[in-house]
């Protein structure tokens, strides 16, 4: 009996590119049927869950991280941890602007039918995260003490500082390419890969990170370097799908080009993706400068509680993000569609908002005191966790407002929601905290969240009455 993958052996390149269009279709024709016909809350799922999970499983590297540091009950070295946020957030930076940017062209190329662009684009982004990871090192090796300087160490937590980011920046290669891959590989619709690369990272981070802290004995440098080896596995998983089981994409050097086109279309995506992580990273590097006064243990509850906050954080911006294309598809097709998906979203964001909330309400104590036993500590993290719980809803429907200018091509509002939080919180942080010393700087972050709901509300409200006409035209 002959076996079907003996058949597909067989085929010609003509019947294989016949075979693989129709492979595309059908994947069309499935994603149409979730565009069109069916249940929003089915729909919004299909789009939003492995975009939730996604986003969910990175903060899971910043909570084990902290958490194996934590046993070892030093203050200073969760303050080294949160102070390296940012550098970890430019690496993340660089790895978006080549994955999100040449994610976007692949899909783009996709639907085209252009196969062989798909390779030469995807060699293109393999090679050049590697050589991003390169010149970071050149780059970022011989001025680290000024880096670490400028992340805001102080004398006690300067070396571990250091320790974290010399890990940081050697394995920077390995951080880039795998973000970016994560991205090449759900372009190409394989979310399912996408998902297992994830978790064999997180899974990889586990074992390491406890062999290096309980065996080894490694402290700071051991959780580094799990991470970075952690990255490296699921990056080798990643190119082995693109090398061996993937029908379009390839690591193979021979179809590497780096042509005009394929420059200007991933810078076109990529930048505002960097210029978007990159302001992130500033303002928490501001946000930490201002903590610093305060002393370590007010870095280090910040450090404990962002991480614990992300993950709702990243859980309701991965609904908002993954419900982008079903918005979009709604906005030209079906206004009714869309507006029911929108509602759906908001009363999905609520839901999850009041759910973490009280978790964090009935047990922030507890939650922080899986990452230490200094009880200073763990009474500034659960204030921390109190106050900036209170702008979950906020935060999260301010993500849905920028994916709805996206959704329908409002570039202008969309770069304004990019960077309205960031620069409403400088202001409002060196106001707040000359008033209200530490507590102002915690509040300051609710304030800028809040400021960014009102301005987004405020364009939505003025892009609605813009666009009603021309939905009531598409309507009938």
């Amino acid at each position: 009996m002959i076996s079907s993958n003996t058949v597909r052996f067989n085929l010609t390149p003509l019947d294989k590119r016949l075979l693989n269009q129709k492979e595309v279709i059908e994947m069309d024709a499935e994603n149409l049927h979730y565009f069109e016909k069916a249940p929003v809350a089915k729909a919004v799922a299909h789009f939003a869950v492995p975009m939730m999970l996604g986003m969910s499983m990175s903060v899971i590297y910043s909570i084990l991280n902290a958490y194996f540091i934590g046993t070892l009950h030093n203050t200073a070295m969760l303050t080294a941890l949160a102070l390296t946020l940012p550098l970890f957030a430019i690496i993340m930076a660089l790895g978006n602007f080549i994955g999100m940017g040449s994610g976007t062209f692949i899909s783009r190329l996709l639907g085209e039918k252009k196969y062989d662009d798909v390779k030469h684009v995807s060699s293109f982004a393999f090679y050049s995260s590697l050589a991003l990871g390169l010149i970071v090192i050149a780059v970022g090796l011989p001025f680290i003490d000024s880096i670490v300087n400028s992340l805001g160490a102080t004398p006690d937590s300067f070396g571990f500082t250091k320790d974290y980011v010399t890990v940081m920046l050697i394995g920077s290669p390995f951080l880039v390419l795998c973000f970016t891959l994560e991205n090449i590989v759900r372009s190409e619709g394989s979310a399912v890969k996408s998902m297992v690369g994830m978790i064999l990272s997180v899974a990889v981070n586990i074992i390491l990170d406890a062999l290096v802290i309980f065996v080894f004995h490694w402290d700071v440098i051991g959780v580094a370097s799990a991470t970075v080896v952690s990255n490296l596995v699921a990056s080798v998983y990643y190119a082995f799908h693109m090398g061996y089981k993937s029908q379009f994409l390839t690591v193979s050097v021979r179809w590497f080009k780096a042509s005009k086109e394929i420059v200007g279309n991933v810078v076109k995506i990529g930048v505002p993706v960097f210029i978007m992580s990159i302001f992130m990273g500033a303002m928490s590097l501001i946000f930490n400068h201002y903590l610093v006064e305060y002393g370590d243990t007010a870095v280090a509850a910040y450090g404990i509680s962002s991480r614990l906050l992300q993950f709702p954080e990243f859980i309701i911006m991965g609904l908002c993000e993954g419900v982008v294309p079903l918005i979009a598809f709604s906005f030209t097709a079906n206004r009714l569609r869309m507006k029911q998906t929108i509602g759906f979203t908001v009363k999905t964001i609520v839901a999850l908002a009041v759910a973490f909330g009280l978790i964090v309400y009935l047990i922030s104590d507890h939650l922080i005191g899986l990452f230490t036993n200094d009880p200073q500590l763990i009474e500034m993290g659960s204030y921390i966790l109190h106050v900036t719980f209170l702008s979950l809803f906020i935060s999260g429907t301010t993500a849905l407002f920028t994916g709805i200018f996206q959704a329908t091509a409002q570039g202008t509002a969309a770069f304004i929601m990019s960077i309205i939080q960031g620069a409403t919180l400088i202001p409002v942080l060196y106001v707040a905290n000359r008033m209200n010393g530490f507590h102002g700087v915690v509040w300051s972050l609710v304030i800028a969240d809040a400021a960014a709901f009102l301005v987004g509300a405020g364009m939505l409200y003025i892009l609605r009455n813009k666009l009603q006409p021309d939905l009531e035209s598409l309507a009938q």
